[in-house]
């Protein structure tokens, strides 16, 4: 058995590098929404939702329906992203800390190889970094820049290109788009109140994302006029999910989940993989992709075999964390394909949306409901205290995860199963090494900021 196993791995190993040896090094484009869920797009099932650009990449390309974050906050999930390693792996887990000097991005890896870099939109990993040759914002999407970039570059080189929306990050305007989005068309999430105040909401923050699309659709334009869309390899991802209660900063899949579309023409067929993967797996991939050397510090498994063999299987497990975020906050979490177990240091804090989703229509209408005493239980999850120590849900029984099965003695076996696997990441990864905690920065109530003397 073991030799078989060798042959096997062997094998894998030569088939991937006969694989990257045939292909000659691809251009790569990252397109990184801010704050945008999953599943808010019609390529994962929104229809009431305009993303024609982002569909028709969905068409053409392979679509993850299992790919995951780390965490779901914003510059701790972009500086995982960008060396292939866990938020506290980085050291700059929390929201706003910069990047330290010695950690490696893989950009300059594919710098190493004869790549062109170049990040443009938000950046928020902390200063510029030699690892990109050009860094640029743009108000007020981010995406305002992308299309000269790809004009201005050197044709003599390959390219990598960071492109990050600001889009739909708040505050939301009325104008975003020539057609907005109709409040009465909105798709509500069950465990938000479907009411006008969240629908409005939903409806600016769908408006938002229709201006990324069309920004993803003049980048694609731009592609084909200069004749290298064949070989460009374009991923589609978010950095965490929607700015709203129960979503941004949580560890629900509404919370980590991303969408995740990779379109490559010359190499990879159009289609759709349930296969999990983790934000910390595409450093790798690209690194073996582009012929990069591969880093020592990436923590992720390449997903090279998924491209080649949508129904492969590159890892059975993803780990994710929730750090401070405007608001103190201990917990991890694992997800299966069938399982999401989430542990919570700090139970004696209610579930705080981030300081914008406070402040958002949806959460002020929310808190005037809970002070009435009008505000039904499965809306209730932000306002709990005490919090659960531990939380196990069934996700193929229950998507949303609105169902906590930690006492239920029917399922005691796979919570002290997923217990142990976490208690082996924090052997390997570090236990808590956020000391002294952070103070909260803002009220939970109120998202007012906290004055210190």
């Amino acid at each position: 058995m073991e030799i078989r196993i060798f042959y096997l791995a062997i094998g894998l190993l030569l088939s991937n590098f006969l694989y990257c040896q045939s292909n000659p090094q691809p251009n790569i484009i990252i397109i990184i929404a801010d704050d945008a869920a999953w599943n808010d797009s019609g390529a994962y099932g929104n229809t009431s939702i305009k993303t024609p650009n982002i569909n028709k990449l969905a068409k053409e390309g392979l679509v993850f329906d299992n790919a995951f974050l780390t965490t779901s906050s914003c510059s701790p999930s972009r500086c995982s992203i960008l060396t292939g390693r866990y938020p506290r792996s980085t050291g700059a887990p929390e929201l706003h800390m910069p990047l330290p000097k010695d950690q490696i991005l893989f950009a300059g890896n594919l710098q190493k190889v004869g790549y062109f870099t170049a990040a443009i939109g938000k950046y928020h990993i902390g200063p510029e970094r030699k690892e990109f040759n050009q860094i640029q914002d743009s108000k007020p999407s981010g995406a305002e820049l992308w299309v000269k970039t790809l004009k201005e570059r050197p044709k003599d080189k390959p390219f990598f290109m960071w492109f990050a929306a600001h889009d739909p990050h708040r505050p939301y305007t009325e104008e975003t788009i020539k057609e907005p989005h109709d409040p009465k068309k909105i798709e509500v999430p069950p465990y938000l109140p479907d009411n006008d105040s969240t629908r409005i909401d939903l409806a600016r923050y769908y408006d938002e994302i229709s201006r990324l699309d069309m920004y993803l659709g003049d980048v694609m334009e731009e592609l084909k006029r200069q004749k290298v869309d064949d070989n460009t390899l374009v991923i589609f991802m978010s950095d965490n999910g929607r700015p709203f209660p129960r979503d941004k900063t949580r560890l629900y899949d509404s919370g980590i989940k991303t969408p995740f579309i990779v379109r490559w023409p010359k190499s990879i067929k159009s289609g759709r993989t349930n296969a999990l993967i983790s934000a910390i797996d595409i450093a790798p991939t690209l690194c073996e992709l582009a012929g990069a050397s591969m880093s020592e510090s990436f923590q992720g498994n390449s997903f090279v075999p998924l491209l080649k063999d949508p129904n492969a299987s590159i890892r059975d497990k993803i780990v994710a964390e929730h750090n401070w975020h405007d608001y103190q906050s201990q917990e991890q979490a694992v997800r299966t394909q069938d399982f999401l177990y989430i542990r919570n240091a700090l139970p004696y804090y209610n579930a705080s949306p981030p300081a914008d989703a406070v402040n958002s229509p949806t959460y002020r209408k929310m808190i005037e409901m809970h002070n009435e005493a009008g505000l039904e239980e499965e809306y209730m999850d932000c306002f709990i205290v005490p919090r659960p120590g531990e939380e196990l849900y069934n996700v193929k029984k229950d998507p949303y995860q609105m169902h906590n099965l930690s006492q239920d003695p029917e399922y005691s076996d796979t919570l002290e199963l997923m217990s142990d696997q976490l208690d082996e990441w924090l052997r390997i990864y570090g236990e808590y090494p956020f000391t002294p905690l952070r103070e909260d920065k803002f009220y939970r109530w109120t998202g007012q900021v906290i004055k210190t003397d």
